[in-house]
């Protein structure tokens, strides 16, 4: 009976293996024409060396915030690709987001930017609340994403080693989709400076 049965699914599935494959090409169309579509004011090419106002990290808490900009962040990790994380405070996807994001940052060097979600010290209560470690700027009016064309959170933001973007995705990434763009994007440049010119 059980033989029968493990049959009659195998050669159902032998008959209808191209309407499975047709199924799954349209599923994968929609999810770029959708991706393609939530990214399309991303940043591209050369990354914009931004003004950030920093909110005090959860190691030093009671320092004040600092000025910096995006190049001088990127100087401190020479050599490695970066991400730049845009998050709000009262983003329920940008919470559920936060754990692959902070495992993220323990091999990767993550700089969040905090949209629309209050002060320096607002921003430094909710990292220590939660745990976020990582560097974080403070964008209260939203004005900095609007700059980088970031119209949702969360959202990230993949920059090579010679600071071109490589990568922007907007939504909920899973983790390994950051580890890989994040690779990719640090070893993409290698290759190609391999090829023969």
């Amino acid at each position: 009976m059980l033989k029968a049965r493990i049959t009659r699914a195998a050669q159902s599935l032998r008959k209808g293996w191209k309407q499975h494959l047709v199924t799954l090409a349209l599923a994968w169309v929609a999810i770029v024409a959708v991706d393609t579509w939530r990214t399309r004011d991303l940043p591209q090419g050369p990354a914009p060396d931004v003004a950030l106002v920093m909110a005090p990290t959860v190691a030093a808490a009671n320092a004040p915030h600092s000025d910096t900009t995006l190049a001088q962040w990127r100087a401190e990790h020479p050599g490695q690709a970066v991400a730049v994380h845009f998050w709000a405070e009262w983003c329920a996807i940008c919470k559920l987001e936060e754990p692959s994001i902070a495992s993220l940052a323990t091999d990767w060097p993550v700089l969040g930017v905090a949209m629309q979600s209050g002060s320096a010290e607002k921003v430094a209560q909710v990292q220590r609340q939660r745990g976020m470690t990582w560097p974080t700027a403070v964008d209260p009016q939203g004005a900095l994403s609007r700059s980088w064309g970031v119209r949702a959170v969360p959202a990230l933001v993949v920059i090579d080693a010679q600071g071109q973007v490589r990568f922007a995705t907007s939504g909920y990434t899973p983790e390994w989709a950051m580890r890989l763009r994040l690779w990719w994007a640090q070893t993409m440049p290698q290759w190609s400076a391999m090829l023969p010119k």
